[in-house]
């Protein structure tokens, strides 16, 4: 593949590569983990503190990825950090097969979690602003597809590989097999380098928002960071784990994604008609409800309406929060989300090895899901604290 992008791109093209750059960094490097972690499980005798271990090493490398990309102004090392990101992406997909040693395991999450940042981050601000300077409206709804696509393809991609490979290690060979058909895209419609930006001072860069308003924001948001990392690691194997449910994980972690898929579009319509912050509170209420479900009945119904709920309120938070503190801090918007996710980041770094350590004393992840509840009712009551006016100390 040439190295540099076509110089004249359409935006559908633009965001077609973006939408297959999340796919690629947030479905396959990240979220294939989800529906693959029972076989692999059951094959390697990986244990559930383990896998929460592994889970915890992922966000660890998203959280340096954020770091990085916080401190990164050259916007030619952004589009060069995003390309490798799209590579890299594909390899760590495919390393997870070549061993059962569990440092390398642990070195490939790692990695994954760097791309997911680049994809997340820098992939994300190269095609919006690739579409701003074209004089195009940003269409950040549309960009956000492909992290419901991503669970999607995640989802069906390894129902389809278990069906014809029994093996745990020719299934991640395979899923990266997947990766490359998303790969030819995201990397032939990569928007062109910018150019140079000029660089504003201390003064404007900071954010324009008052400390209390940031730190209530960012404790809220480790809340809807822990809420979302249990059930994006353990959807699957909450559901495999119940006999009456076995072989129904892949069709819970599809309807994460089908649900989510359309978020982002009706969180903006629920906003714009109550605001951002009745907007985030009925959010967080709703994926509340879905992450105890589980615990409350051993139905299938349940698994799956949980895992619904969970899809269709877990990107709407994240756009919503992000959106909100952008808004707020106009003349550097990208420093403070970054400081949130950060916030975002660290709880998902610390929920999966709790609950993975207390499914592993228990045998069962009800525990976890009643504490993830009990975190995320908590980041609830912090929003309903937010100042209204963030410029006030």
């Amino acid at each position: 593949m040439s190295s540099d992008p076509p110089s004249h791109l359409h935006p559908w093209q633009v965001i077609t590569g973006g939408i297959c750059g999340l796919v690629l960094s947030i479905g396959l490097a990240r979220f294939a983990f989800t529906p693959l972690l029972p076989q692999l499980q059951l094959q390697t005798g990986l244990s559930d503190a383990a896998a929460g271990g592994l889970a915890a090493t992922h966000y660890a490398g998203y959280i340096s990825g954020v770091l990085a990309a916080a401190w990164i102004d050259d916007v030619r090392w952004r589009h060069r950090l995003y390309s490798m990101g799209l590579w890299v992406s594909l390899l760590t997909v495919a390393g997870m097969a070549l061993s059962t040693w569990m440092p390398a395991w642990a070195m490939w999450r790692y990695l994954g979690g760097l791309c997911g940042a680049t994809g997340m981050l820098l992939g994300a601000g190269l095609v919006l602003g690739w579409l701003m300077r074209q004089g195009r409206r940003p269409e950040l709804g549309v960009l956000f597809i492909g992290l419901g696509l991503g669970i999607v393809v995640s989802a069906l991609g390894a129902w389809g590989v278990s069906h014809i490979w029994a093996n745990w290690s020719h299934q991640w060979l395979a899923m990266s097999a997947i990766g490359l058909v998303f790969l030819v895209p995201a990397w032939w419609w990569r928007p062109p380098v910018p150019p140079a930006q000029a660089a504003v001072t201390s003064a404007e860069a900071g954010p324009k928002v008052s400390r209390r308003w940031m730190l209530t924001m960012a404790a809220s948001y480790f809340a809807a960071g822990w809420g979302f990392v249990i059930s994006a690691t353990f959807t699957v194997a909450v559901v495999e784990r119940e006999p009456a449910w076995a072989g129904q994980g892949a069709l819970a972690w599809a309807l994460v994604g089908l649900a989510a898929m359309p978020a982002v579009f009706l969180w903006d319509k629920v906003a714009r008609r109550w605001g951002d912050t009745r907007a985030l509170l009925l959010a967080f209420g709703l994926q509340t409800f879905s992450v105890i479900l589980p615990a409350l009945s051993g139905s299938l119904a349940a698994a799956l309406g949980g895992a619904i709920g969970y899809g269709a309120t877990f990107i709407g938070i994240v756009s919503l929060t992000l959106a909100l503190v952008g808004r707020r801090a106009p003349n550097n918007p990208g420093k403070a989300m970054a400081r949130l996710t950060l916030s975002y980041g660290a709880a998902q770094v610390i929920a999966p090895v709790v609950a993975g350590a207390m499914a592993q004393a228990t045998g069962t992840f009800k525990g976890a899901l009643w504490l993830t509840a009990g975190v995320m009712l908590l980041g609830m009551a912090l929003l309903a604290t937010l100042p209204d006016d963030p410029s006030t100390t």
